[in-house]
């Protein structure tokens, strides 16, 4: 018989097998009060850590401006403080090209920051401020989150500051796709509700640590958000304190995934049934000087099967900048081997 959830008058712990019980199970107010509770402590311990993002960007080239009015955009996100000394997590479409970056914290304060780096292909940036007596969040371990586990968001939607939403982890270990058209592994999905302004702000534990980045919603969808991991944040974080972006390399093609054909796998002795067709090679790019056409099909790379562009994705770290490799395909139903020198990404290279 399972064990039932009690509450023991006397104040000491109901055991099984021992004696006659003087419990009664938690009343519904009683279960209520207690999630109410965890969200209250959890608001208050990372509130103080939230900030409100006010960002200017400039226009895009060739967008339409009337010199009556500012020529730049304004915008809104969140973020949280998670070093003594001001340095700052948010989201890369928050603070992306921006000119100027101004900080509200939750005491009124606010400040001008400055961009340390950001990194489009995980949608995570790390800004600056000097000031003084600041709070910073306690970063947990998103590897230990659990589906159904209740989760807290805290941000500024709609330059609402300090909003709280709660709700549970839906999934964990979704993908996400950046807007630089790269896949972002291990993100976690919740119900947790965000809005607009919401992004950049922390998703917490009911202990106040936090386990994530809220980064997106689907429109028009309701009760589908993302996070990106905190592990991920914090390997990314590092790096941007350390060199102010991430590098990885590419080899120039544009790509979608395709099926092969059976007879052509059986014949070449492939060990995947679908790879990258090339559509498109960039001009002067690792690809074209390395022979690759339009119409090949990517089966491989560095002795990796590829099965599509986002394995491929994942095979191009940073430590494959400038180290020759060697890509297989098909071409005309034959399978070849050609070597390749991948560059480092525009996404890691100074704009």
């Amino acid at each position: 018989m399972p064990a039932v959830l009690e509450r023991v008058s006397n104040g000491t712990p109901a055991q099984q097998g021992k004696g006659v019980f003087s419990a009664a199970p938690l009343s519904d107010d009683e279960l209520l009060d207690a999630y109410s509770r965890a969200v209250i402590t959890a608001a208050e311990r990372v509130s103080a850590s939230v900030l409100n993002l006010e960002v200017h960007q400039p226009f895009e080239r060739g967008q339409a401006t009337d010199p009556r009015f500012p020529q730049q955009a304004r915008g809104h996100g969140s973020g949280f403080i998670f070093t003594p000394d001001g340095f700052i997590l948010t989201n890369s479409h928050v603070v992306h090209k921006a000119s100027k970056i101004e900080v509200t914290l939750t005491d009124g304060r606010r400040f001008q920051a400055d961009l340390v780096g950001d990194d489009p292909e995980t949608d995570l940036a790390v800004v600056r401020i000097e000031a003084a007596n600041l709070v910073p969040a306690s970063l947990g371990d998103s590897q230990a989150l659990r589906v159904g586990q209740l989760v807290i968001a805290i941000g500024n939607p709609y330059s609402f500051q300090c909003t709280v939403t709660a709700g549970v982890v839906s999934a964990l270990g979704r993908s996400l796709r950046s807007r630089s058209g790269r896949l972002i592994s291990n993100v976690i999905q919740t119900d947790a509700a965000l809005n607009p302004g919401s992004s950049g702000g922390p998703l917490v534990t009911s202990q106040g640590q936090v386990v994530g980045v809220n980064t997106a919603i689907i429109l028009p969808a309701q009760g589908i958000c993302f996070a990106i991991a905190i592990n991920t944040a914090k390997f990314v974080a590092a790096r941007l304190l350390r060199d102010g972006k991430i590098r990885r390399s590419f080899i120039g093609v544009a790509g979608q995934d395709v099926p092969i054909q059976r007879r052509v796998v059986r014949l070449n002795g492939l060990g995947v049934e679908s790879g990258v067709l090339v559509v498109s090679v960039e001009a002067q790019s690792p690809a074209e000087k390395a022979g690759l056409l339009e119409g090949d099909v990517i089966v491989g790379y560095d002795d990796r099967p590829v099965e599509g562009i986002d394995t491929l994705h994942q095979l191009l770290t940073e430590e494959k900048v400038g180290v020759q490799a060697v890509v297989t395909l098909i071409r005309r139903g034959e399978k070849r081997t050609l070597p390749i020198v991948p560059q480092e990404s525009r996404a890691g290279r100074d704009e």
